[in-house]
């Protein structure tokens, strides 16, 4: 390839393209005496409009035709003749654009300085898609670590919400004693092979190991796959406790990790093959998908507390399971939270599409986004959501911008220097990968449709597509509720065994005790908590776990009680159950400073009338 040496334009991307064809082309400015003797029939008016490829043939191909021809020598970037020569108008378009720059190499040099710094390298991506991948595990051992201490309080045969008879349930709304296969696909559980504590237990079990497996590097791919198996499973019988945001998030962002893994047992970086960039891409969407929704969200559905950006001055005492740092946010002036408001939009709203930029204004993305995610960590408990998110920001990054980010005794190390995949297919083919991406783009383009409100004619093959990927929980819409109530109604459960003196049950970490200071727990995730953080936001009749909640309490059931901090009836069960309904508000500093409280409450009324048990597993009122 001939080019003008004297265009630091050219000298940079000339630099990238050795790196991306490597021994397979040479390349030669045109000033080098070396061409005029070898290719006189080349002017040199010719060499100076545009890069010139000299086939071994002696074929001669110029401008944008030339690139891409050059690159094609390296098989990952054959697509781009493809292009050039079967896609209508791209090859046109190619030369057009090509055209362009060489007109104005000075300004396309500082967008280019501006875009990729002096980094002219291939980018990689081996180290990238270690770290991810150990992260990814380490988050998958917490959730199942976390769920293993509840997971019999809440669905076992003596919890909330039994998995027995969830599955009934599933059985009559089919209207069929024995439902077919079709009950593996609408109710994808490994419960309908065994539905005991035991085996809810041993799932649990089996996530921690696998999760360990892939922090280990042992047969990511596989162990991936498995972990996606079983807490699919366990989330379609958890119900209202494990169909949270970071629920979804983690089934899917693990289903597609499958694609990223290697293809390899054992954990040896320098002979694995490089990620695959379909995979790669299709994870970066997904964060994407995830901070656009949820800003367009809070934009069309939020009312006027998003919009006036006045959304946080309520959120930090209304949010489910807040910590102490949120007390603090509150004390802000007002001017300072809604200039808080207004940059947590413009991170979610406009940051997000600097993920398809190139290498600075990715890294950049990657930052602000990490400091998003770690600013809210601090202010509220939100499960591994922002872990995992900030798990998918480093997919931003590439292997060198990792490198950077460590000591310098590191740099050095062999491990995290493997620059060059290893030969061979060991990576998913593109005909698995791209059907995926097609799925995935088509289904979360339905999704920003849908938030818009705008009718959009699909086609009925997409709508099919939709309905048979639903039950997989894999494929989500993140539109989460950002609708801030102006106050915090909290539910307190009290007992008694006269109906005159009532002792209130004391929970782990949602709000109780006005001198309780709000605590951290996440990424361990306290399923009831949360949830209790949330009922009072609707009457208990829309609320079906609450119910059953307090039959467990009536029942002296061993696995619910363990969800709780404290029971106050540690020798029997009471025999009266009531729910009483607060509104809980942060004191203000002053108020704090004399009485030690975090919170103030007001009681409301009841939630939950007082009840008794009737014939062990029936609850009604006793007209105290």
């Amino acid at each position: 390839m001939i080019f003008d040496g004297g265009c630091n334009f050219c000298a940079l991307w000339i630099r990238r393209w050795q790196h991306a064809t490597g021994d397979s082309v040479d390349y030669l400015p045109f000033q080098d005496p070396r061409v005029a003797a070898q290719f006189p029939e080349l002017p040199r008016g010719r060499c100076e409009a545009a890069v010139q490829l000299i086939e071994p043939e002696g074929d001669v191909y110029t401008g944008a035709e030339a690139v891409f021809r050059a690159l094609a020598h390296r098989s990952q970037e054959h697509w781009l003749l493809d292009g050039y020569y079967y896609l209508p108008g791209f090859g046109r378009a190619s030369e057009w654009g090509y055209r362009l720059v060489a007109r104005h190499r000075s300004f396309f040099a500082l967008l280019t300085r501006m875009g990729w710094g002096r980094h002219t390298g291939t980018p990689t991506h081996l180290l990238v898609r270690q770290v991810f991948l150990r992260l990814l595990g380490i988050i998958y051992l917490v959730a199942f670590l976390s769920l293993g201490t509840q997971i019999t309080g809440l669905v076992g045969s003596d919890g909330i919400f039994p998995v027995r008879s969830t599955l009934a349930m599933f059985r009559l709304q089919m209207n069929s004693e024995r439902v077919g296969l079709d009950r593996y696909h609408l109710l994808p559980t490994l419960c309908w092979f065994d539905a005991s504590d035991r085996f809810l237990r041993f799932q649990c079990a089996a996530g921690t190991a696998l999760a360990l497996l892939v922090v280990a590097g042992l047969a990511p791919a596989s162990c991936l796959f498995l972990l996606w198996i079983v807490y699919l499973s366990l989330c379609t019988v958890g119900r209202d406790f494990l169909g949270f945001p970071w629920d979804h998030l983690l089934l899917q962002t693990g289903f597609l990790a499958i694609f990223l893994a290697p293809l390899q047992l054992l954990p040896r970086s320098s002979r694995a093959g490089a990620p695959s960039r379909v995979a790669l891409w299709l994870l970066r969407w997904l964060l994407f998908q995830v901070m656009f929704e949820s800003a367009c969200m809070k934009l069309v559905n939020g009312g006027p507390p998003w919009r006036q950006f006045a959304a946080l001055t309520s959120s930090f005492e209304t949010q489910p399971l807040p910590t102490w740092v949120a007390w603090h946010m509150l004390q802000l002036p007002a001017w300072a939270q809604k200039a808080s408001a207004s940059l947590l939009f413009g991170i979610e709203l406009l940051v997000p599409f600097l993920i398809f930029a190139p290498r600075r204004p990715r890294q950049f993305a990657c930052l602000a986004l990490v400091c998003q995610q770690a600013l809210i960590a601090l202010t509220g408990n939100y499960g591994f959501l922002n872990f995992l998110t900030i798990a998918l920001c480093l997919l931003l990054l590439d292997d060198d911008a990792i490198r950077a980010l460590l000591p310098g005794q590191l740099r050095s190390l062999p491990a995290l220097n493997a620059r060059a995949p290893a030969p061979g297919p060991r990576r998913w083919p593109p005909q698995i990968t791209l059907p995926l991406a097609c799925i995935c783009i088509a289904i979360s383009v339905m999704h920003l449709g849908a938030l818009s409100r705008i009718p959009i004619p699909w086609p009925k093959p997409i709508f099919s597509l939709y309905e048979w990927v639903s039950p997989l929980r894999t494929f989500n819409s993140y539109a989460w509720h950002p609708a801030m109530p102006p106050s915090r109604p909290e539910v307190v459960i009290e007992g008694s065994d006269d109906g005159v003196a009532w002792l209130e049950y004391v929970f782990k970490y949602k709000p109780g005790d006005v001198n309780r200071r709000p605590a951290f727990v996440a990424p361990l995730q306290p399923r009831l908590d949360w949830q209790m953080g949330l009922a009072g936001l609707v009457d208990y009749r829309r609320n079906p776990w609450i119910g059953n909640f307090c039959l467990r309490l009536m029942q002296g059931s061993p696995g619910v009680l363990a969800l709780l901090e404290r029971n106050p009836f540690p020798d029997a069960p009471p025999r009266y159950l009531r729910a009483v309904l607060y509104e809980y508000h942060f004191t203000d500093p002053g108020t704090r400073r004399k009485t030690g409280a975090w919170w103030r409450r007001e009681r409301k009324g009841d939630y939950l009338p007082p009840t008794a048990l009737h014939g062990g597993s029936t609850m009604v009122r006793p007209g105290l």
